[in-house]
């Protein structure tokens, strides 16, 4: 590995109101427990469900397992020096990735979404809600100009987990974006991360604090992430990126 920084029957539509209402809830109730335990299940992981935090890289609030080709990025508020996320680089695509502080009773991802649809449209971009193995993805397009001049899009997907009291976002670019097979490897590594919530109170939305690794030396570099949810505010001059290694 190189570190570089359905249709209900008569006999239920007829059904007393109350109890459709309570059928509903219990369904509901059903899909969100089997959600939360296929997480557990299969990633990406609170620190309280895994034994060991060793063979991972430490960034503080994320843990990512190494793999052979993956590159970190950590993308740096140059006012500041926080570290506002990690991008990894694998296979000529990219996966930002942010943690941030969730309530305790409610996940953030639904209203997330309608939030970026906004944001994209306000853009003259367009979005596109998609189940994948994460379960309610959105594909993003935004107008951009292309090497010869002409008028194209920047494709980006969005992949959001509700954990415990935490929010973890994952942003796919480059043929990961619009070719599942391509977005497979960092979809597997996306699985096996782990989020360290801490115990001390946050605002819902605050920032899970990243940190460098040890030896690690931010060097500045041009640019911004290409997508930003409107509400989770990136650097104001475009991020430093520190290559781990």
């Amino acid at each position: 590995m190189v570190f570089g920084l359905g249709r209900k029957s008569k006999k239920d539509q007829s059904a007393d109101p109350a109890e459709s209402r309570a059928s509903g809830e219990s369904t509901d109730s059903a899909d969100v427990a089997s959600a939360v335990a296929g997480r557990r299940d299969e990633g990406p992981f609170d620190v309280s469900e895994v034994s060991s935090r060793d063979g991972y890289v430490d960034l503080g609030a994320l843990l990512i397992a190494p793999s052979e080709g993956l590159q970190l990025r950590l993308e740096v508020e140059e006012a500041t020096q926080r570290v506002v996320a990690v991008t990894m680089d694998l296979n000529g695509s990219s996966l930002q990735l942010q943690a941030f502080a969730a309530p305790k009773t409610e996940g953030l991802w639904d209203e997330i979404r309608e939030q970026i649809g906004q944001s994209v449209g306000s853009q003259g971009g367009q979005v596109e809600e998609v189940e994948g193995g994460f379960g309610t993805e959105l594909v993003a397009k935004l107008p951009a100009g292309t090497p010869d001049g002409s008028q194209g899009y920047r494709v980006a997907r969005f992949i959001g987990i509700d954990g415990p009291r935490w929010f973890l976002r994952g942003v796919l670019g480059g043929p990961a974006a619009m070719e599942r097979e391509a977005a497979a490897p960092l979809e597997s590594l996306f699985r096996q991360i782990v989020v360290i919530r801490g115990d001390s109170p946050m605002p819902p939305r605050d920032l899970l604090q990243l940190r460098l690794p040890k030896d690690a030396s931010a060097t500045p570099a041009p640019g911004a992430p290409e997508f930003n949810a409107p509400e989770f505010k990136g650097p104001e001059r475009g991020p430093e990126t520190t290559q781990i290694g």
